[in-house]
């Protein structure tokens, strides 16, 4: 098992949804992670598509210690140290080059690499990775593709994100080798532009729900 597996698979336990966190203003960086973590959901996946995305994964790592916030949208090793270098704890990536996945190994950290076909499974296997993030997940084929996934690869468990709503979640979660899924519904621009901190808790209770 790859060192860092075990944190990948706190993260992949500890609740039905990882949401798919982008913050474009820092200061509502604190505010949103402590409205996550009250609604119950700990695991929180900052993107890092934002200018303000590093400085918001620090000021979490900082001030809101029962989350565990990873950066997403790592792409190669530079995101890495960086993501690490602000507390990440873990990350996720959309894709799992080779260099990528040596250097999340070289560096102990935790990633949740992206795959979208058999081969892409089996070489993030061959580095070491059971657990993986099937991206994007609706384009990639979705339920179907898990389950044809399955047979060959009974020991992966998947994290499909890309294209899931609430709607379409339950399903997905009722795969056997479907850990949790990834979204964006549970922090939607309009509440935290309006700071509706209450309304994201909200969501986030409900999404404890989603699994049958």
């Amino acid at each position: 098992m790859h060192p860092s597996q075990y944190a990948i698979d706190e993260v992949l336990s500890s609740g039905p949804v990882i949401p798919v966190i982008v913050i474009e203003d820092i200061s509502d960086a604190v505010p949103l992670a402590r409205a996550l973590v009250a609604g119950g959901v700990r695991v929180l996946e900052v993107t890092l598509r934002t200018a303000a995305a590093i400085d918001s994964i620090r000021a979490i790592a900082n001030a809101v210690p029962e989350a565990l916030v990873g950066a997403g949208t790592l792409i190669d090793d530079a995101d890495i140290r960086r993501a690490q270098a602000v507390g990440a704890r873990f990350g996720v990536s959309p894709g799992a080059t080779p260099s990528l996945l040596a250097a999340a190994t070289q560096a102990g950290f935790p990633l949740l690499p992206g795959v979208m076909t058999p081969s892409d499974v089996i070489a993030a296997m061959n580095a070491g990775y059971t657990a993986l993030k099937l991206f994007p997940a609706a384009q990639a084929g979705g339920i179907g593709m898990l389950k044809a996934l399955n047979g060959p690869f009974p020991q992966i468990r998947f994290c499909p994100t890309g294209g899931i709503s609430p709607q379409s979640a339950p399903d997905f979660l009722a795969l056997p080798n479907v850990a949790c899924v990834g979204g964006s519904w549970l922090t939607p621009p309009d509440l935290i532009e309006a700071r509706d901190w209450d309304g994201i808790t909200r969501l986030a209770q409900q999404s404890l729900q989603l699994r049958k």
